[in-house]
């Protein structure tokens, strides 16, 4: 999908992942664990490693099964990542830090909580990136970054959300014809989460192409970036609109599922028809039993940097959880 561009074109190329150090993930968990509980949560610091391995490598450290190791995201693997697990170890010790770590994988604490960790549970991550060697000029990146900052991106789902290829949706239309036969259940979400994203960067892409994706119409279900809680036309205040403008609300898309759309009167209108062209991954979504839900159009990079070092752009922001930072830079230079 050729998705538009908010703040127009890319300003030129910059080197991109060169090092997994020119990526670095904090999670941000949102709270402080408990210090006792049945759980042992552990902060680790992961280079080049996905989380999927990570949690495996714990489970083997302790000889414990692998489904009693939790986190709540999935990290980058080219990247430098700290993030938290919970493992379940009810009556038992904490691990000395030590005693768990491998190649790749430092462990930074270890601690106890109440409850485990789910998907989900965290806040948001904070990112630094480093961008090496642009061909941009330096002025143009502050006053482009600034933008990018005050006015935000669309909210899209990234690249990796659609495989290689971006064959993910290709893979899951077969499906939902009966032409392709998942029994993963993994890959089966994979292929679902794809179409679904797929649609909702369709109706994303309509709104900032018409120049409406940052303006209240009427019908509009409005959002909160950071808890996902909604506003539905139907238990609105009448300040939404001030709201929307001064950045404590905003805007949202259909996930698509069984049920009729949130929004009402041109919203839903405009939403219907941007949606109308997809009717076999619409049909697909309904019968794989997923409910409406929405997601807000646009994201803020919170807590921004930008810096100039030798020859690089370093910048750093935070996002809420959910959300990519390939979209946020995709509006500021093309990576290599």
């Amino acid at each position: 999908m050729n998705l538009p561009y908010f703040h127009g074109a890319p300003l030129g190329r910059a080197r991109f992942k060169a090092e997994p150090e020119d990526f670095i993930v904090e999670e941000e968990l949102g709270f402080t664990p408990s210090g006792d509980g049945e759980h042992c949560l552990v902060w680790v610091e992961k280079r080049d490693l996905d989380s999927n391995d990570a949690a495996t490598r714990l489970a083997d450290a302790l000889g414990v099964r692998r489904r009693l190791v939790s986190h709540c995201g999935l990290k980058d693997r080219h990247a430098v990542t700290r993030q938290w697990f919970s493992i379940h170890l009810p009556g038992g010790d904490s691990p000395e830090g030590a005693a768990l770590e491998s190649e790749g994988l430092r462990v930074l604490e270890v601690t106890r909580n109440l409850r485990k960790l789910r998907r989900g549970t965290h806040v948001g991550n904070r990112f630094t990136i480093r961008l090496r060697e642009p061909d941009f000029a330096l002025e143009d990146a502050r006053a482009r970054w600034a933008a990018i900052c005050e006015r935000g991106v669309p909210n899209t789902f990234g690249t990796q959300r659609f495989g290689n290829g971006g064959r993910n949706v290709e893979k899951a239309l077969a499906m939902f014809r009966g032409d392709f036969v998942v029994r993963d259940r993994l890959l089966r979400g994979i292929l679902i989460s794809a179409a679904r994203s797929y649609l909702f960067n369709s109706v994303v892409a309509g709104r900032v192409e018409a120049g409406n994706w940052d303006s209240v119409l009427e019908g509009e279900v409005f959002g909160f970036a950071r808890n996902r809680s909604l506003v539905l036309p139907d238990n609105l205040r009448g300040d939404e609109a001030a709201r929307f403008d001064a950045g404590e609300l905003e805007l949202t898309a259909p996930l698509w599922g069984d049920g009729e759309l949130q929004s009402v009167a041109a919203v839903r209108e405009l939403e219907a028809k941007l949606l109308g062209t997809n009717e076999d991954i619409t049909r697909g979504l309904v019968e794989y039993n997923l409910r409406q839900e929405r997601r807000v159009m646009r994201v803020r990079p919170g807590e921004a940097t930008f810096e100039k070092e030798d020859t690089d752009l370093v910048i750093s922001f935070s996002l809420p959880k959910g959300t990519y930072a390939t979209s946020v830079l995709r509006e500021f230079a093309e990576l290599v």
